[in-house]
């Protein structure tokens, strides 16, 4: 399946993409590389409770993207932060919104209520793509990174997973999903 749950395996392929971000644009606010075991660390403390997916063409990890906590305070669980990197030569191919769709929909199975998508003001084609799949931008935190000699801006924008209401459970950890629930999402995005 080209659409899967990322597995720890994963991780040096996922790492070489996300260095590229690291290394070469202003998209993220990290200014270096982290090391492989701080990943696999991230990555660990992600997936508790969060998916995180990956776009595998024939072993070949061509983009990935997750959710991740948006804030830390109980009073915040219903929400959460999503990110999507893709591997240069993969972009505008497809890939990111055959990742972000069941991503998507994982977090609304999960019993989430409001992704965020925290962008880079300068990067147009990520607010672009994102504006495309029904997020709205609601906030601009003007000059909030310095990164390669640069004050830059940052795009809050926001997607209503499901119908907020009054009494919500609390949202159930990725890692206690129905594996059979999970793969027909995955199978259904996988067909398109």
């Amino acid at each position: 399946m080209p659409i899967r749950k990322a597995k720890a395996e994963d991780i040096p392929q996922i790492l070489s993409i996300y260095s590229e971000y690291v290394l070469h644009t202003n998209f993220t606010f990290e200014y270096t590389v982290p090391s492989e075991k701080e990943f696999m660390e991230r990555f660990d403390r992600i997936t508790a409770r969060y998916p995180w997916l990956v776009w595998d063409v024939d072993g070949e990890i061509r983009g990935y993207a997750y959710g991740s906590e948006a804030f830390s305070r109980k009073a915040y669980q219903w929400t959460a932060d999503v990110t999507i990197y893709m591997r240069p030569d993969a972009k505008r191919q497809g890939g990111a919104t055959l990742l972000y769709t069941p991503l998507l929909e994982i977090m609304r199975l999960q019993g989430l209520k409001v992704a965020y998508a925290i962008i880079t003001a300068t990067n147009k084609t990520s607010i672009a793509f994102h504006r495309s799949l029904g997020f709205v931008p609601f906030a601009t935190f003007r000059r909030t990174g310095y990164k390669a000699g640069e004050w830059l801006d940052v795009v809050w924008m926001e997607y209503e997973l499901s119908p907020i209401s009054d009494s919500p459970s609390e949202p159930i950890p990725f890692h206690l999903i129905d594996e059979n629930a999970l793969l027909t999402i995955l199978r259904r995005y996988n067909t398109m």
